[in-house]
């Protein structure tokens, strides 16, 4: 049996109240799964935990078979994270960028340069190479952001709410080499409010609500969950409010 690419057991975090409680979350190596929930559900707090960006108050969070918790470099060197809001240094130039970050994960300048090519041209940044980071759209330094944490070939890729904000064409180039990674057999995860992309993009689908996997499935399964043939928005919906209604008996 392969190792998970992802295996979180007991996770917990509070801050003024709990956000994630006595979560338990499984994804396969090689897949794309897709973490939905309302505002507030906690997902954010998790993909952070998972990432190495913020410590849980309890729970084991392992990657690729190493544990997290205790082994926080080797597991970071196997993850990338990208979040909603793109965050690069605005006096460098997306080449200059991807070389820095390279350095700091100690790829040797050769094969750096290499890799930050072949990820502009990937993307779509060749017009852009050369030009300050600091006058970008946000769609391009969305894809600047997702080169950066591409560029030291992570076996796991987590994703919040990449598409926010993008322009259709910008969204398109992110979405295939998302796919392109997982048929490399890259593992990705990703929160989106866009339920048609994780419909159409996801193997399978988790849902969140008030810090609890309260459904996970592909989206058949998630169909016969609920008991009809309907949109992933609507299975979404029902599943939310069932969540919280179970929630509030208890």
């Amino acid at each position: 049996m392969s190792v998970p690419a992802l295996a979180i057991s007991s996770l917990s975090k509070r801050f003024d109240r709990p956000v994630v409680t006595d979560l338990a979350l499984n994804v396969r190596a090689g897949e794309f799964y897709a973490l939905l929930g309302p505002n507030g559900a906690g997902k954010t707090t998790i993909l952070r935990m998972v990432a190495g960006l913020l410590q849980p108050d309890e729970g084991q969070i392992s990657i690729f078979g190493i544990d997290a918790r205790r082994d926080p470099i080797a597991a970071k060197r196997i993850v990338a994270w990208v979040s909603d809001e793109p965050m690069v240094y605005d006096r460098l130039t997306p080449l200059e960028y991807l070389e820095f970050v390279a350095g700091l994960w100690q790829i040797d300048a050769t094969t750096a340069r290499q890799r930050a090519l072949d990820l502009i041209d990937w993307l779509g940044l060749g017009p852009h190479a050369d030009e300050l980071c600091g006058g970008f759209s946000k769609g391009t330094l969305q894809k600047v952001a997702l080169a950066g944490a591409l560029v030291h070939e992570p076996k796991l890729i987590i994703l919040d709410e990449p598409l926010t904000g993008l322009d259709a064409g910008s969204a398109r180039q992110v979405k295939d080499v998302l796919l392109g990674k997982v048929r490399d057999g890259v593992t990705v995860i990703m929160t989106t409010h866009i339920l048609e992309v994780a419909e159409r993009m996801a193997e399978r689908i988790g849902v969140i609500a008030q810090g609890k996997l309260i459904a996970e499935g592909t989206l058949a399964e998630l169909r016969t969950r609920i008991g009809r043939e309907t949109s992933l928005e609507e299975i979404f919906l029902d599943l939310v409010a069932q969540g919280e209604a179970a929630a509030a008996a208890a």
